[in-house]
């Protein structure tokens, strides 16, 4: 199976930038808003549409005997392929290693379902200005460390401050109660799934209905819910695929049965009081309802991760927990960590998607 009191003035002030910067966004999927109103209304399906986003590029990577590129964004957790045979594979080619070389942002359109490039452009001086005040708010984090899923003791590994020993965890001591209030959250979340037809207790909803991309946007309006509708703290959980021809591979059964690939995956982690025997002890559970239907332990949502029957190269290579502003990782160890502390890269994300289907977009 997959609000802090805030001066109107300040709010406006710290909002505004980071709302120009997404309009190029607004822009790709205003036109397809009313599509999607009607999908959701009829149960019918959107085709397949272009996304434009402005990324940072994590890695270029030859595969298949060189006859194709992977490339990754740190920006974006899905991979995305650009082969050889494509007309525009040299220009597009030479933006994303002088873009990796100079460490320089590039304006994308891609088609998600093809995992494929439209267009790849340079910034214009108002968005790459736009970009660097964004870039400003990224945090340190800790470094991601290797795992091997399937030789985690369980019995020990989802116990937090005996095993789980990260400094993201004393940043907040509201832990959740028991299994029963971890359910609440998770049903809560999960209710305000675009793929529910409104009205939704929050807006945007979240697109748990399209995992191929988009996991930061949905972790972030969680981490939102988690602690201001329901004052708990959060974390959030990434893994990273990073080594060789890793990738991250789940089957998405909620949402047709299709195959899905990442290079990260990141959503809520919470803490929650269980009974071990005759001891109390902080257990770490996954909210993640693109994946599964209730709160999962932390290893068994590394677990899922490693569908080999999807792709003989699935591996999950590392993972890391950090604090809940984290928005995006950088390849391949996570650090910095981007963030997003108005939510209007997280909502932008999330209309953007709010039409989509996994295994039909």
């Amino acid at each position: 199976m997959l609000p802090q009191t805030i001066g109107r003035k300040f709010l406006a002030k710290a909002i505004l930038p980071a709302f120009s910067f997404i309009l190029l966004i607004l822009l790709a999927w205003d036109s397809k808003q009313h599509q999607t109103n009607t999908a959701l209304a009829t149960g019918t399906t959107i085709q397949s549409f272009s996304d434009t986003s402005i990324v940072t590029i994590g890695a270029v990577t030859p595969v298949d005997g060189g006859r194709t590129i992977e490339v990754l964004f740190n920006e974006l957790e899905q991979v995305f392929i650009l082969s050889k045979e494509d007309k525009s594979f040299a220009a597009f080619n030479r933006s994303f290693e002088a873009a990796l070389k100079n460490k320089t942002p590039v304006k994308i359109i891609t088609d998600p379902g093809k995992k494929s490039f439209a267009a790849v452009l340079p910034l214009s001086e108002k968005e790459m200005e736009l970009f660097r005040r964004l870039q400003k708010n990224m945090i340190p984090g800790e470094m991601a460390r290797k795992i091997d899923v399937y030789k985690i003791d369980t019995a020990k590994f989802n116990i937090v401050d005996e095993y789980l020993k990260w400094p993201a965890f004393r940043l907040c001591e509201k832990i959740v109660p028991d299994y029963a209030t971890a359910k609440k959250i998770f049903d809560y979340c999960a209710a305000q799934c675009c793929c529910i037809y409104g009205p939704h207790q929050v807006n945007p909803c979240i697109p748990f209905q399209y995992v191929k991309d988009g996991c930061f946007a949905r972790a972030h309006k969680m981490r939102w819910i988690i602690e201001k509708h329901f004052g708990y703290c959060s974390e959030k959980v990434f893994s990273f695929a990073t080594v060789d021809n890793h990738k991250l591979v789940v089957k998405a059964d909620k949402w047709g049965g299709c195959c899905v690939e990442w290079w990260y995956h990141v959503t809520p982690v919470i803490r929650v009081n269980s009974r071990l025997g005759i001891y109390t002890k902080s257990l770490a559970y996954v909210i993640d309802p693109g994946m599964f239907d209730k709160p999962v332990l932390l290893s068994t949502w590394l677990q899922a991760q490693e569908n080999i029957a999807c792709n003989a190269n699935a591996h999950v290579d590392a993972y890391s927990i950090q604090p809940s502003s984290a928005y995006t990782p950088s390849y391949p160890n996570g650090t910095p960590y981007a963030t997003d502390p108005n939510y209007a890269l997280t909502n932008a994300k999330l209309i953007q998607y709010a039409g989509n289907i996994t295994c039909t977009d």
